[in-house]
């Protein structure tokens, strides 16, 4: 009965001896070398695309937020200006006040 367990267990053993040798060498084969340069050159070019991308989506993003900017400073200039004149101030001394902040 022992015996016929330690034959099981050494036929288990020899059986994935067999089974990784072949495995390495269906592995290290020309075909499979192929398919791994195919797999990488695919994955090469998925970087090369999602980094366009990625620089296309920055770059909108810098001319969103240069142009937000714009309007935050016209807005804020137009401000400026209704305050000044509701003041009494003449547009001369609104546009000196305007350079005086800006210093």
């Amino acid at each position: 009965m022992m015996d016929l367990f330690k034959l099981k267990k050494l036929g288990i053993f020899a059986g994935g001896v067999l089974f990784g040798t072949a495995g390495v060498k269906v592995l290290a084969s020309k075909d499979a070398k192929r398919f791994y340069i195919n797999c990488l050159a695919a994955g090469l070019r998925a970087k090369d695309c999602v980094m366009t991308t990625a620089t296309n989506i920055q770059e909108n993003a810098e001319d969103i937020l240069a142009e937000a900017k714009e309007i935050n400073s016209q807005r804020a200039q137009e401000v400026f200006d209704d305050e000044s004149a509701a003041c009494g101030m003449p547009e001369e001394g609104a546009e000196q006040a305007a350079e005086t902040a800006a210093q």
